[in-house]
């Protein structure tokens, strides 16, 4: 026998012996999903009112130690908690249940047995012994020490306390329907500020009124060692604390700005909706950002020399605006499916063109009016909007209301290619609409009316109501057309739900204002460069470029994604030097006159020379006017202050 043939018995020998194959794949059926959470009833939860008690003095190790006392009523066996999920202002599910260890349940001294929801993992089943009366949980929740493991909420100086990261409540129940009388101990020395009612202090232990679950969760702690307020008038504080105690020495007329905000907020909306309100604003850069609204406070991070180095802010100054605005745009008048029963039920962002567009517009507004931001950076600002929406190769499949889904499931992560994806365009393109509508109603009335008529009626009632008033489409379209005639329901189905639409620059046209580009930054675009350590170069090859040379975004469609550079790549030379900006910036412009545009690149171990073609030089986005004559443009009235204008009342 030759090797040949030994081969292929040995290959017969082995398929005899083999077993046959199934022509049937094994096909599992699905277990069935057992729904052990409650929804939420709007009827009073029957234990009674729950006891929290934080001790917050643990700045060393940034933990919280949380005791929770539930009452149960009489024959309770099984207890359900949630940790909220579905965070107010987030519009996503941001619960930070990763952050809540060492979790246990006692009634009296006997430890209760708890399991997790295997479907709903951010709720506690917990058994209830015959004849409780309630329930103690204990736990902590561990803040973030470095920015790796998520937003630091305490340091050495300062800290955000926020009730949702840190406390549960019982399923089954509308969370206004909850309620609940909190206790903080803070460290010895520290000053806190919150817009909760009735506060005791006992040495550094505050204990504050019984309130609802939901106005605990929407009245968040701002505390410091170094701790400073301002009464800005209309029972509005501002409540400032920093990393050091220099850093609050504030000149009376920057105070004076932010009395501005709450005139012009007043004079715009025609009602306040609280009764109190407490501007809470961190001055670090140790604490991590923060920009979240609340219907009676807000929380607000901005940089430690804010007040030390005026100036250089300017274009950051944006925040406190927008997140006061909010009062007004999202916390009271709230979009139908955005308002939920509790912090179980998903949210839909159909109309964050509304909740945050709008809100981002009136904070521009009331940014200029006040003078917390000067006029020329609140036009760079609007430019840079423009500038980016004209560039961007995700419109021609997304819509704006389709961005409104975005905190849900991307949370704004870092994307490949944002140009393409889009993000939470409903923030600045939604703003760039509610400026269209502005001008549409300017025009459409001969100047008699304007934006801040509507805001009038959309704002104005109920002064003191700090509920939630829901809304649709369907009454913006009827107010609009309250105050000016005009097809508004075309309107916003186009502008809104249709993708394809083109830069929205029309409320910038209509206002006396063109977008125009230029070979130098903005104001706003220029601190913004000079704070980020940046060079965006988006505009013009695509790029744009971090203070280690690093490619952090590329433009889809721009010359450098046509020459293949990607983000994640480092920039090594240009034109056979070195990389520095001002070398890349020289040679953009000398690629005008035909000079050379190449760059080394450097991608994991790899080196590559990439040519760019490109000739159109350096490119930034400006506002620059165009209407004829000197008299104030629709766009110039929209941010000149109203406060000039109020007559005085009689005395």
């Amino acid at each position: 026998m030759n090797k040949t043939t030994g081969i292929a018995l040995s290959v017969l020998a082995l398929a005899l012996a083999a077993p046959a194959v199934s022509t049937t794949l094994s096909a599992p059926t699905a277990v069935p999903l057992s729904h052990l959470v409650p929804d939420a009833a709007d009827v009073p939860y029957p234990g009674g009112a729950m006891l929290l008690d934080i001790d917050a003095t643990d700045v060393t190790r940034g933990v919280y130690r949380v005791t929770q006392t539930i009452p149960v009523a009489t024959g309770t066996s099984k207890l359900t908690l949630m940790l909220p999920q579905w965070l107010p202002g987030n519009h996503g599910p941001r619960g930070t249940m990763a952050e809540l260890v060492d979790v246990q349940f006692f009634a009296g001294d006997q430890k209760l047995s708890w399991k997790r929801d295997p479907i709903e993992v951010f709720a506690f089943h917990v058994d209830v012994p015959a004849g409780a009366t309630s329930v103690v949980a204990k736990f902590l929740h561990t803040s973030p020490l470095q920015t790796a493991e998520g937003r630091i909420t305490m340091t050495q100086e300062m800290l955000n306390l926020q009730w949702e990261k840190m406390s549960l409540y019982p399923a089954g129940y509308y969370v206004r329907q909850i309620r609940v009388k909190p206790t903080v101990t803070i460290p010895q020395g520290w000053t806190a500020a919150t817009a909760l009612d009735g506060p005791q202090v006992q040495g550094n232990r505050i204990s504050w009124a019984e309130t609802s679950y939901e106005v605990l969760v929407d009245s968040p702690i701002f505390a410091g060692k170094y701790f400073r307020k301002w009464d800005l008038g209309q029972n509005v504080t501002l409540n400032v604390v920093a990393d050091a105690p220099e850093q609050l020495n504030a000149k009376p007329e920057y105070i004076d700005l932010h009395r501005n905000l709450v005139t012009e907020a007043r004079l715009a909306f025609g009602a306040n909706h609280f009764d109190h309100y407490d501007l809470l604003l961190a001055l670090t850069d140790r604490m991590g950002g923060i920009g979240l609204e609340h219907h009676r406070s807000s929380e607000n991070q901005l940089e430690p020399t804010l007040f030390t180095d005026w100036a250089k802010w300017d274009f950051d100054r944006n925040l406190l605006p927008h997140e006061y605005s909010h009062s007004w745009s999202g916390k009271y008048r709230r979009p139908a499916r955005l308002w939920t029963p509790d912090y179980r039920q998903p949210m839909q962002g159909d109309l964050l063109w509304t909740y945050e567009g709008q809100d981002q517009f009136w904070g521009t507004v009331l940014a200029a009016r006040s003078g917390l931001q000067s006029k020329e950076v609140v036009l760079g600002m609007l430019a840079n909007w423009a500038g980016g929406f004209s560039v961007q190769a995700g419109r021609r499949w997304r819509s704006v209301e389709d961005t409104g889904n975005d905190p849900v499931f991307a949370a704004r992560k870092a994307k490949p290619f944002a140009s393409m994806a889009r993000s939470e365009d409903y923030y600045t393109e939604g703003a760039l609409i509610w400026l269209e509508i502005d001008q549409i109603i300017r025009q459409r009335t001969g100047g008699q009316r304007s934006i801040d008529d509507f805001a009038k009626l959309f704002f104005g009632m109920n002064p003191g109501d700090y509920g939630q008033l829901a809304f649709e489409t369907d009454e913006i379209v009827a107010k609009l057309n309250a105050v000016a005639p005009y097809d508004w329901a075309t309107f916003i189905n186009t502008r809104i739900n249709t993708p394809g639409q083109p830069s929205p620059e029309n409320g910038i046209d209509m206002g006396g204002y063109k977008l125009v580009w230029k070979d130098e930054p903005n104001p706003y675009e220029k601190q913004r460069m000079a704070d980020a350590k940046q060079l965006p170069l988006g505009y013009s090859i695509g790029l744009t470029i971090d203070k280690d040379a690093k490619v952090i975004s590329t433009l889809w469609d721009s010359p450098a994604f046509s020459a293949g550079i990607v983000p994640g790549a480092k920039v090594i030379a240009v034109n056979g030097q070195t990389y520095d900006a001002d070398g890349l910036k020289a040679a953009i412009t000398a690629a005008k006159s035909g000079g050379p545009l190449e760059l080394l690149i450097q991608r994991g171990n790899r080196f590559q020379t990439v040519k760019i073609d490109y000739t159109g030089g350096l490119r930034w986005p400006w506002l620059e006017r165009v209407a004829p004559g000197k008299a104030p443009t629709g766009l110039d009235q929209l941010l000149t202050p109203k406060r000039a204008m109020a007559k005085p009342k009689r005395k």
